[in-house]
């Protein structure tokens, strides 16, 4: 009887142990299928896409250039869109890593959103990089050491976005605008106080050089990233200013700026009104020939595909210095305001994509100064180029 019992202890022990090494492999595998294992990256890489729209017009382009490169590299996608909602920011970094990305690039709104991000990235060893955003170094000092002490964030790919209002507020100024209506979208959004700020020193640099010419900005009204918004902040502007002569949509993704537009066209004001925005639509040519666009700042949809090339080179173990380090790539506006600019525009970036397969390919490959060196010099000029090599 005292052997039996003793081989039934045993028997069980031995259950008992295999139960426990079972459950520390499964719980191990969710951390260990995100990582590149100490024989190199993973097989299969999976990078997770967070964004305001993957649909509305810069959403889509940027889609499309994203989905080309992953396509060139054997790269799975997943986009989760989230409207620029803070908690739905937050919760989009969370999701993608429960669906085992390896990596993720963001849009995100706010700086104090990348806490909760990169806290998530680090937690399960996720690299992680922002696109059209940059952590604003003297606002933030916390998050943005946060971010440089991170093993698993590496950087940002933006605009300068106080250059981009001062020239789009130029382009109004020299056609002839001196009562300018401003929409902005979420107001705490980095980029919106960016582009903003921009505008505010345009017109102070204006006034400074002209007293006797003197021109004026509204304060702004606020769209949300939605058509009906833009409409509604472009009619209320319109409204409150009879002498108005100008508006500046200033983004949210290009929905808000085609409500804008056609607020104006049922006012009768088209052309009277001239508009200028941020955000390339994709009948911009028709509308710089009809006045219902008199400028626009864009072509910066290939920001998420440098972002996407910095976290494929770290998971792929390229790019050993990401840790406690912050990469900043600084992407070029292209500008058009007349027809003959967009018309160049269009050949190298809507009819075509600004890199072949052959050349996303060699980008994948790039070290970090390169990638930065490649991003710097886009341009109508240098995609023409290319092409004709």
């Amino acid at each position: 009887m005292y052997k039996k019992w003793l081989s039934m202890k045993r028997t069980l022990c031995t259950i008992a142990m295999l139960l426990v090494c079972t459950f520390a492999f499964v719980g191990c595998g969710s951390q260990a299928s995100n990582q590149a294992s100490s024989s190199g990256a993973p097989d299969k890489i999976k990078i997770g896409v967070s964004i305001w729209s993957s649909t509305d017009v810069l959403g889509s382009q940027c889609k499309r250039i994203l989905d080309a490169a992953a396509d060139a590299l054997g790269v799975e996608l997943v986009y989760v869109d989230q409207g620029h909602v803070s908690e739905k920011v937050t919760a989009s970094v969370e999701n993608l890593v429960a669906s085992g990305c390896q990596g993720i690039i963001i849009c995100n709104s706010s700086d104090t959103e990348m806490a909760s991000a990169i806290k998530t990235a680090n937690d399960n060893g996720v690299y992680i990089a922002q696109f059209f955003r940059v952590i604003n170094k003297d606002k933030n000092p916390d998050i943005y050491a946060q971010a440089v002490k991170s093993p698993y964030y590496i950087g940002a790919v933006h605009e300068n976005e106080v250059e981009n209002g001062k020239k789009l507020v130029q382009i109004l100024l020299d056609k002839g605008s001196r009562d300018i209506g401003l929409i902005g979208w979420e107001q705490g959004d980095a980029t919106w106080l960016g582009r903003w700020e921009g505008y505010k020193a345009g017109i102070e640099e204006w006034n400074a050089n002209h007293p006797d010419d003197q021109a004026k900005l509204s304060d702004p009204q606020y769209a949300g990233t939605s058509s009906e918004g833009g409409a509604k902040a472009a009619e209320a502007l319109m409204s409150a200013d009879p002498k108005l002569d100008a508006l500046i949509p200033a983004g949210g993704g290009g929905d808000p700026l085609q409500g804008a537009i056609a607020a104006v066209e049922r006012a009768g004001k088209t052309g009277t009104i001239k508009i200028v925005s941020t955000d390339f639509l994709p009948d911009l040519g028709t509308r710089l020939e009809n006045g219902s666009i008199a400028g626009e700042s864009g072509g910066h949809y290939c920001d998420p595909l440098y972002a996407f090339m910095l976290v494929y080179n770290a998971i792929k173990g390229n790019n050993k210095d990401v840790a406690n380090n912050f990469v900043d790539i600084e992407f070029p506006y292209l500008y058009v305001s007349s027809p003959a600019d967009y018309g160049e525009y269009d050949k190298y970036f809507v009819k075509n994509l600004p890199y072949t397969k052959d050349e996303l390919i060699d980008m994948s490959k790039m070290s970090i100064g390169q990638l930065q060196d490649t991003a710097a010099k886009l341009s109508i000029a240098d995609a023409a180029a290319r092409a004709g090599k």
